[in-house]
């Protein structure tokens, strides 16, 4: 089955060598939507329309996830901000803003950073970003991104279990669990199952040495475009604006209450009045 949201439209976009699916829809400012893992664009179907009344949304399946090509190798968080940077070009969005959830906002990050010519604002939902003071320490602590990182032995132990691993790993990551949809499991699960897609989503997690590196250097230079950090009350939400504030000068946000790591799977209507309201107000 291929997921589908009323009002918007599904296509496969050239850019950096590769092809991206990007879903589209709305009307007005811009606005590109990163999602993480081990999702894909469909993270963002419960927010797509209620951000589609004010603006033009964007959405896409990142580099290796979906049904964007699931290249050999570009899953440094820089060449992937420069494929969601060439999809809103391709689509005659020169200056936007971007908004990433968990991997997604380690992309948008460096999206912010490197094109500044082009993004507006940056919103960053509940992960811990590479380069941040509490990196190491915050890594340590998150078994899957060891598990990940692993060569070969991740794909081995999850391939024909898509659905047992992604249900059980986001079922644990859930405050609300009457926001729990086993049939949006299903659709992120069978994505998995496509051919190379669970190499690519741990791909992006062998990059993050690297990534980390690069991200300290965005620190010397700090953005001074709007900024929104967000994160579940039980999760992340807490450190999210103080860690942003160690790359950019004008960052807002806090915690969205009653909510864990999937924010926009347990409060769309949250998150979309949030970004809504910070891109309006700046």
């Amino acid at each position: 089955m291929i997921a589908t949201l009323k009002g918007f439209t599904q296509q496969l976009v050239p850019v950096n060598g590769i092809k991206i699916n990007a879903v589209t829809g709305g009307s007005g400012q811009p606005i590109l939507l990163l999602h993480g893992w081990p999702e894909t664009w469909w993270e963002w179907h419960n927010v797509m329309p209620l951000l589609a009344e004010h603006l033009s949304v964007v959405a896409i399946d990142l580099r290796g996830a979906g049904f964007s090509d699931c290249s050999l190798d570009g899953y440094d968080k820089a060449t992937m901000a420069r494929d969601a940077h060439e999809v809103m070009i391709a689509l005659g969005h020169e200056r936007y803003a971007v908004c990433g959830h968990d991997i997604g906002g380690m992309v948008a990050l460096p999206q912010a950073a490197i094109h500044r010519e082009a993004v507006t604002h940056l919103a960053v939902l509940d992960v811990p970003l590479p380069g941040w003071t509490g990196w190491e320490a915050t890594t340590a602590g998150l078994w899957h991104f060891g598990f990940h990182m692993n060569r070969d032995l991740p794909e081995r132990l999850i391939h024909g279990r898509e659905y047992d691993y992604v249900s059980t790993f986001m079922a644990e990551r859930f405050y609300d669990h009457s926001t729990f949809n086993p049939a949006d499991i299903e659709i992120y699960a069978k994505a998995m199952a496509l051919p190379g897609r669970t190499r690519g989503g741990m791909e992006w997690y062998r990059t993050l040495a690297a990534d980390h590196a690069a991200a300290l250097e965005y620190k010397k230079h700090p953005l001074g475009i709007p900024v929104l950090g967000l994160g579940g009350d039980q999760r992340f939400g807490a450190q999210m604006v103080p860690m942003l504030k160690e790359f950019a000068n004008h960052v807002t946000g806090g915690s969205i209450a009653r909510c864990s790591h999937y924010v926009a799977d347990e409060r769309p209507h949250e998150v979309a009045a949030a970004l809504i309201d910070f891109l309006k107000a700046s």
